[in-house]
């Protein structure tokens, strides 16, 4: 850090850590990044440390790339069984979100609003009180698309 460098690269830094050590530790390069806003480029072999760091992850088969995207992206759509096998034991309620499951914007009224960010997590008491059409909106409140309880449902069963 020294040296002001636009680009760190950490090498399973936190392998040998002890899981209480390691998740501090996380926290503290997720803030870290969040101040100096560099760009780093971490490697691990623990998927859910990837999922948890990263904003763009690859998944790598025998020193090629078999697939990039957002944890979300890769969560929800694996290219392959390769990456399918990474992806099966992640808990999608807390990966997935609104956005990444909605359909398109439904002309019927939606009574609801949803942030498109909101996970399928913090979404679950809501949609299993509420039977109706959710309208998932972005930052600027504009609705980006629509959702309902079968379509969160889905989500969380593919899996």
């Amino acid at each position: 850090l020294a040296v002001d460098p636009e680009i760190m690269l950490y090498d399973e830094p936190f392998s040998a850590l002890d899981p209480l050590i390691r998740r501090d530790m996380q926290n503290e390069l997720l803030h870290l990044q969040q101040t100096l806003h560099k760009t780093i480029i971490f490697i691990t072999h623990d998927f859910l440390e990837a999922l948890k760091l990263g904003d763009r992850i690859a998944i790598m088969k025998d020193g090629e790339v078999v697939q990039l995207g957002t944890p979300e992206e890769i969560v929800a759509r694996p290219v392959n069984d390769y990456v399918r096998e990474f992806t099966r034991d992640v808990p999608r309620a807390k990966v997935l979100t609104a956005a990444a499951v909605m359909n398109p914007a439904n002309r019927a009224t939606a009574e609801q609003s949803v942030a498109g960010e909101t996970t399928l997590e913090a979404l679950i008491p809501r949609v299993l009180s509420y039977d109706g059409l959710l309208a998932v909106v972005d930052d600027s409140g504009a609705v980006i698309g629509s959702l309902d309880r079968r379509t969160v449902l889905l989500a969380l069963a593919e899996g």
